[in-house]
């Protein structure tokens, strides 16, 4: 089966399993997501993610993170640009997330990176997400 939007996909697998406080999500890999992960990982809102090759795409298996009460680091996330309508911005216009608390994944032409690095390069480009 095709997938319309995988990157909302890997946002809700990641959300679902936050919900039921599972210890690990395995998700379809792409490059992506992969660059995705490497974010949310040197952002510390995930503990760490490994390829599993599976023979066909691979996998993404991800650990999230909780406090010590047990309770997701990740609050909420928010997927911007989608297929139907794509969003992009300048860099005079990267948005801050909850007052920078959060962050906003962007792809640019240097590559998918968080909106503190897109302004650190001087670069814009499409937002991909929120998380905080």
């Amino acid at each position: 089966m095709s997938m319309t939007d995988p990157i909302a996909d890997y946002l809700t697998r990641l959300r679902n399993a936050l919900h039921a406080q599972h210890k690990y999500v395995d998700i379809p890999a792409s490059v992506m997501k992969r660059k995705i992960s490497r974010i949310l990982v040197e952002q510390g809102y995930i503990n760490k993610y490994i390829l599993i090759d599976d023979g066909k795409q691979g996998i993404i298996r991800i650990w999230p993170k909780y406090d010590r009460e047990n309770n997701p680091v990740i609050h909420k996330m928010i997927r911007v640009s989608k297929p139907g309508r794509r969003h992009y911005v300048d860099v005079d216009s990267i948005p801050r997330v909850m007052n920078n608390l959060g962050i906003a994944i962007l792809t640019t032409p240097s590559g998918v990176v968080t909106a503190m690095e897109a302004k650190r390069q001087n670069v814009g480009g499409e937002v991909l997400c929120y998380i905080w």
